[in-house]
């Protein structure tokens, strides 16, 4: 969802900077453009590296002695991001 967002915060951004030419005398619309076409550029960004960071994979190891029978026991566990825990 950030990803769309920050894709629409710079479309509109760019808008309001190159298409509008509507002169308003209590803001300037150029940086208000400039603005949200940065706010944009950088939300996209948090989304990917988001996205990114939620694909990784954490892979778990344990090792120990069943007390009845007196083996070794291991267990092996690989889950991934955002993934309940088993």
């Amino acid at each position: 969802m950030s990803i769309g967002a920050g894709i629409a915060l710079f479309v509109i951004g760019a808008i309001l900077a190159f298409a509008v030419n509507v002169e308003v005398e209590w803001v300037d619309l150029d940086l208000v453009g400039y603005i949200l076409m940065g706010a944009g550029a950088l939300i996209f960004l948090l989304g990917i590296i988001l996205l990114a960071r939620r694909r990784q994979t954490d892979t778990v190891s344990r090792t120990a002695v069943d007390p009845a029978s007196g083996q070794r026991v291991t267990r092996n566990s690989t889950t991934t991001s955002g993934d309940p825990t088993l």
